[in-house]
């Protein structure tokens, strides 16, 4: 069985997998994150490999706990990969987005598949079915926006993320609102709509933290997939493992 830890800046998650198959998810604070893990461990004995992504907000006591406990890969560009990494700056690309890549290559092989995952900030990942990483996009996810209208002008409000009653924002609020969530869907719908144009057969995986919130407003036909990095995680994890 194998444990992936996937940390973000405030919280991890971690996720049991058996095989292919997604046995448990935990989400935990960052700073509880190695008594999460040895109460999994307590727990699960048979867990003795584990990957772990985002090692930049871990402190060396906790890296070298996890070295102790299992048998720990840790994400980076340098492992071996199941496709061909055509982005220009390769040590710069971010784990979230290898894994995902990944994810796309372990259920939609010979595809064109466009990631997107919206959480903190909005990321587009693409792969040819020719199996070539290309690149995408990034752009400031939705909680982001808000925020940004809140701490770079004088007396915009934050505001919590709701769907808009109508396009024409008729207040301050309404127009927050409309600005932010429809120049977040409109800019997805543009850029799905401008890799049809050059790939007509692409295949849209939709994940992240606003995967709910978003794919119940966009017209286009996605894959709403939550657990999608974590389970390329899981398969990097395969991918490199010696059993």
């Amino acid at each position: 069985m194998n444990l992936v830890i996937d940390v973000g800046n405030s919280f991890v998650k971690l996720a049991v997998f058996d095989a292919d198959e997604l046995q448990e998810k935990r989400i935990v604070a960052l700073e509880n994150l190695l008594n999460a893990v040895r109460t999994l461990k307590a727990d699960m004995p048979q867990l003795n490999k584990a990957v772990v992504s985002s090692v930049g907000h871990l402190n060396s006591d906790q890296i070298d706990t996890l070295k102790k406990t299992f048998n720990l890969l840790i994400l980076d560009a340098q492992l071996k990969l199941p496709f061909i990494n055509d982005y220009g700056t390769p040590n710069t690309l971010g784990v979230d987005r290898i894994a995902l890549v990944c994810a796309a290559v372990k259920h939609f092989l010979h595809k064109n598949v466009l990631i997107i995952d919206a959480g903190t900030c909005i990321t587009y990942d693409f792969i040819t079915a020719k199996n070539r990483y290309l690149g995408g996009a990034i752009s400031p996810g939705l909680n982001m926006r808000y925020k940004a209208l809140n701490n770079l002008t004088a007396k915009l409000p934050l505001l919590e993320l709701t769907v808009p009653e109508d396009f024409i924002g008729n207040s301050t609020a309404a127009s927050i609102h409309s600005g932010v969530v429809y120049g977040v869907l409109n800019e997805i719908e543009g850029v799905i709509a401008n890799y049809k144009n050059k790939y007509s057969d692409l295949t849209v995986i939709l994940t992240g933290g606003d995967t709910k919130f978003l794919s119940k407003q966009l017209k286009s036909s996605i894959f709403a997939h939550s657990n999608f990095l974590l389970e390329g995680l899981n398969y990097i994890l395969q991918l490199n493992s010696n059993e």
